[in-house]
C-alpha cells in the first residue's frame, strides 16, 4: 500500500492569522457541578433526533440510556445525572426553533460517577463490534459538527481507508478545550485512535496539531514511545485559520486536495477530532454512554476563564454564573453582553440563557458591547474590489462575487457557476472584508434557499 508522505513545515494557501487569544491553554481542566435542573434536547446532532425511552416521574440514574436512535444517523442519549424525569417538552435550542427535551432535576448529592455501564475488553473487540459500541455510547463529533461518529467511521464497501487523521489543531480563537484534553487525556486519545483504525481499516493514524501547541505536541510523542506504537504519529503543522477544516489539513499533511463534493474517504482517509477519539477511548473500555464533554469558557466578559467539564443539558445561565461573566443577560436585558457558542470565526450566537450545553458546545463566549464595537458598531459599506476576500478565501473561491449574487437573490448561479457548496463558512472573508459586509451570513442565507428548494422537488 503506497502511502503520502508527511510534509514538513507546509501549509495551505491563502487564510488569515486573527488573534489567538488562548489565555485559559495553561489552566487545567475543572469540574462543573450539577445544576439544578439539566435539559436534555432530542434533537442535538446532525440526524434524526432519537426517541424518548423513559417517561415523566421516572427514576434515572447517570449514564443510563434515556433515548434511542431511530436510524443509522440517529444516536441514544444518556442520563447526565442521577435524578428524576420531571418533564418531557419543548425547550428553547441554539439554533432558535424549540426542540423536545427530556428534563432532568438531579438528586442532591448526586455522585457525578457513571453507574450505568459493563466494562468491555476492547482487545478483543473487531470492526463490527467497536462499531456498535460508538453507537450505543451516542457519540458525536465533538469538535461542533455533531455527526454521529459511528457513522463517520462506517467505511463504504467500494471504499478503503488506510490513514486516520485526527484534528487537534484548534485554530478558533479563544477555544483551547482540545488542547487541554490532549495534555490531560492523552493515553485515552492513543487508545481511541487505536479502536478507530480497527473499526476502519486504517494501518496507521497521525495526529496534527498547531505549533502553537508544542506541549501538546510533546505529550502525544511522549506515550507514543512509552507504548512503542509504530503506526501512530504526531505533526506539527503551521498555525494558521482556518488549518482546523478537514481539507486544510490534508493539505498540510500531505499536501493533496479534496475534490470539489468528496469526502477524505476517497483519499483512503477518515478524519475524527482530538476531543472524540478520547472519549471513544474512554468510553468504550467503561462501557459507558456520553454525559459530560470538556467546554472553554472564555471571553472578556468572564472573570473565571477556563476549561469546564460540564454535565450535558446544563443551561448557560448555570455555566455563566459558575464561570462569574460579568454583566450577564438576563431575560429583561439580553443585550447586556453578546455570547457565542463555539469559537467567534464559526460560532453561533446565542439570545436565550435557558439553552443548554450540547454535546457540539465547544465552547461559550462572552463579550461586552465595547469588544464587538469594532465590527457590529458599524455600518456596511458597498464593495470597494479590493480583493481582500479572495486573498483570504482557502478553498479559492471569490466571495465578493458570490456577494453581489446574494445581494441580487441569484443564489441558483451562486451554486452552478460560484461553487457556492465549496464554501464552509469559515468566516475568513467576513473577518478581512473593509467594507463590512456580512458575507458569511449571506453563503448561509443563499444555501439554506438551494436546499429548501432542492427538498421541494
Amino acid at each position: 500500500m503506497k502511502f503520502l508522505n508527511f510534509l514538513r513545515g507546509e501549509t495551505f494557501a491563502r487564510g488569515i492569522h486573527p488573534p489567538q487569544n488562548k489565555h485559559t491553554a495553561h489552566t487545567p481542566i475543572r469540574r462543573l457541578p450539577f445544576a439544578p435542573e439539566l435539559v436534555v434536547p432530542l434533537s442535538q446532532h446532525i440526524g434524526k433526533a432519537p426517541r424518548p425511552m423513559v417517561q415523566v416521574g421516572q427514576e434515572v440514574v447517570r449514564g443510563q440510556p434515556i433515548a434511542k436512535g431511530e436510524d443509522w444517523l440517529s444516536v441514544p442519549h444518556h442520563a447526565p445525572a442521577t435524578g428524576v424525569v420531571e418533564a418531557i417538552e419543548l425547550r428553547p435550542s441554539a439554533r432558535g426553533p424549540w426542540t423536545e427535551s427530556i428534563i432532568i432535576r438531579p438528586y442532591a448529592g448526586a455522585t457525578q460517577e457513571d453507574l450505568w455501564g459493563v466494562p468491555r475488553d476492547t482487545s478483543v473487540m473487531d470492526g463490527p463490534e467497536i462499531l456498535q459500541a460508538v453507537w450505543d455510547s451516542g457519540l458525536v463529533g465533538l469538535g461542533g459538527a455533531a455527526f454521529p461518529t459511528h457513522a463517520k467511521l462506517m467505511v463504504p464497501k467500494q471504499a478503503k481507508v488506510h490513514t486516520l487523521v485526527v484534528n487537534g489543531c484548534e485554530c478558533e480563537p479563544y477555544l483551547t478545550c482540545d488542547h487541554r484534553v490532549m495534555l490531560e487525556n492523552t493515553k485515552e486519545l492513543i487508545l481511541g485512535m487505536q479502536l478507530a483504525m480497527r473499526a476502519t481499516g486504517a494501518v496507521r493514524g497521525i495526529v496534527g496539531v498547531e505549533d502553537n501547541k508544542p506541549d501538546a505536541v510533546a505529550a502525544i510523542q511522549s506515550v507514543i514511545d512509552a507504548t512503542r506504537l509504530d503506526n501512530i504519529f504526531v505533526e506539527a503543522v503551521p498555525t494558521k485559520y482556518p488549518q482546523g477544516s478537514e481539507k486544510m489539513l490534508l493539505m498540510a499533511l500531505f499536501g493533496v486536495e479534496i475534490p470539489s463534493g468528496a469526502l477524505p474517504v476517497s483519499l483512503g482517509m477518515v478524519m475524527n477530532n482530538v476531543g472524540t477519539l478520547a472519549a471513544l477511548g474512554q468510553l468504550l473500555p467503561a462501557g459507558q454512554g456520553l454525559t459530560e464533554r470538556v467546554v472553554t469558557i472564555a471571553g472578556p466578559g468572564v472573570s473565571r476563564p477556563g476549561d469546564y467539564r460540564v454535565p450535558l443539558g446544563t443551561p448557560i445561565s448555570f455555566v455563566l454564573e459558575w464561570a462569574g461573566a460579568s454583566a450577564q443577560p438576563s431575560s429583561h436585558a439580553p443585550s447586556a453582553c453578546q455570547l457565542v457558542l463555539g469559537g467567534p470565526m464559526m460560532g453561533q450566537a446565542v439570545a436565550s440563557l435557558d439553552t443548554p450545553i450540547t454535546k457540539g458546545v465547544s465552547g461559550i463566549l462572552v463579550f461586552h458591547p465595547e469588544d464587538m464595537a469594532d465590527r457590529d458598531g458599524r455600518r456596511t459599506f458597498p464593495c470597494i474590489k479590493c480583493g481582500e476576500c479572495v486573498e483570504s478565501c482557502p478553498m479559492g473561491l471569490n466571495p465578493s462575487a458570490l456577494g453581489m449574487l446574494a445581494a441580487k437573490r441569484e443564489y441558483e448561479l451562486m451554486g452552478q457557476r460560484y461553487h457556492l457548496g465549496d464554501c464552509f463558512e469559515c468566516g475568513c472573508c467576513t473577518y478581512v472584508c473593509p467594507s463590512n459586509i456580512p458575507l458569511v451570513q449571506q453563503f448561509r442565507i443563499a444555501k439554506q434557499v438551494l436546499r429548501e428548494k432542492a427538498s421541494a422537488l
